[in-house]
C-alpha cells in the first residue's frame, strides 16, 4: 500500500483526494480575490513541493489570489513581498514530473488548442440558436460550456500523436521544451510544433459533442469521413 501523501500538516490518502481538496479551494474565489488565513496556509504548504518552490517563493509571498489565464482558467496567483507575481500548478505539484511520453502528449495537445477553439468557434457561429448548438451525437442542444471538440475515430488524438512519432522517428525523450508553467510546456524547436500542427489539421476528423460522450473511441472500427465531420481550416500560411 502507497503511504499516505502528507502537505504540511494534512495527509491525504490520495492523490485524488489531495488534487480535489486543493482544487476546491481554487473553486472557492472569485477572480482577483485573495486566499484567507487558512486557505493560505494550506497553499503556501503545496507551493513547497513544487520542483521550482525557491524560484516560485523569491523574496517571499505577501498573498496569494485567485486569477485567470488562458480561456478564463482559474489559477493561483503568488504576489511577492516585493510586489512580483507569478502563477503556479496545484496540479503539478501534486503529481510531480511527467513521464516523456505523457510530456510529448499534452504538448502536442496545447500546440493545436487555438485551432480546436476555432473549430467550436465556427460551429457555433454557423448552428446557434439563442446561444444554442446540437450536440452532433445526441442531437440534444447545448450550451458552450457543455460540449467539447472530439477526434472521432478511428483517428483519436491519441493515435494521432502516436503516428506522428513514428512517422518521423521522433525521440521523446529528446525533446525539448520551454517550460510555460500553467499549460506545461510549449516545444523548444517551432518546426515540431508547426510539423505536428499541420499533421493534426490533416488527419482530424472532429466532432462537437457533450463532454460526457467526449471519451476514448480507439477501440472501435475505422470509418469512412462522414458530411457532418469537421475540420480545421487551412489558410495561407500553412
Amino acid at each position: 500500500m502507497k503511504p499516505p501523501i502528507k502537505i504540511g500538516t494534512i495527509e491525504f490518502k490520495y492523490k485524488k483526494d489531495a488534487l480535489l481538496y486543493f482544487k476546491k479551494i481554487l473553486n472557492t474565489y472569485n477572480y482577483g480575490q485573495s486566499l484567507n488565513i487558512n486557505d493560505f496556509n494550506d497553499v503556501c504548504k503545496l507551493l513547497e513541493t513544487h520542483k521550482k518552490a525557491k524560484e516560485k517563493i523569491g523574496v517571499g509571498i505577501k498573498e496569494i489570489r485567485v486569477d485567470k489565464i488562458t480561456y478564463k482558467t482559474k489559477c493561483f496567483q503568488i504576489i511577492r513581498n516585493d510586489l512580483s507575481s507569478d502563477f503556479f500548478s496545484y496540479i503539478k505539484c501534486i503529481n510531480g514530473s511527467t513521464p516523456p511520453f505523457t510530456k510529448f502528449s499534452k504538448v502536442c495537445r496545447e500546440t493545436v488548442n487555438d485551432d480546436m477553439r476555432e473549430v467550436k468557434l465556427l460551429y457555433f457561429k454557423k448552428n446557434s440558436k439563442k446561444g444554442r448548438v446540437k450536440c452532433q451525437e445526441t442531437g440534444k442542444l447545448c450550451l458552450w460550456d457543455e460540449l467539447s471538440v472530439d477526434h472521432r475515430q478511428p483517428n483519436t488524438f491519441s493515435m494521432i500523436v502516436d503516428r506522428f512519432i513514428e512517422i518521423n522517428k521522433i525521440d521523446v525523450k529528446k525533446v525539448e521544451y520551454v517550460e510555460k508553467e500553467i499549460y506545461g510546456s510549449r516545444f523548444k524547436d517551432d518546426f515540431l510544433a508547426d510539423s505536428f500542427r499541420k499533421y493534426h489539421k490533416e488527419k482530424a476528423n472532429l466532432r462537437i459533442v457533450l463532454k460526457e460522450n467526449n471519451l476514448g473511441r480507439s477501440y472501435q472500427g475505422r470509418v469512412k469521413t462522414q458530411k457532418k465531420d469537421l475540420r480545421i481550416e487551412k489558410n495561407d500560411n500553412d
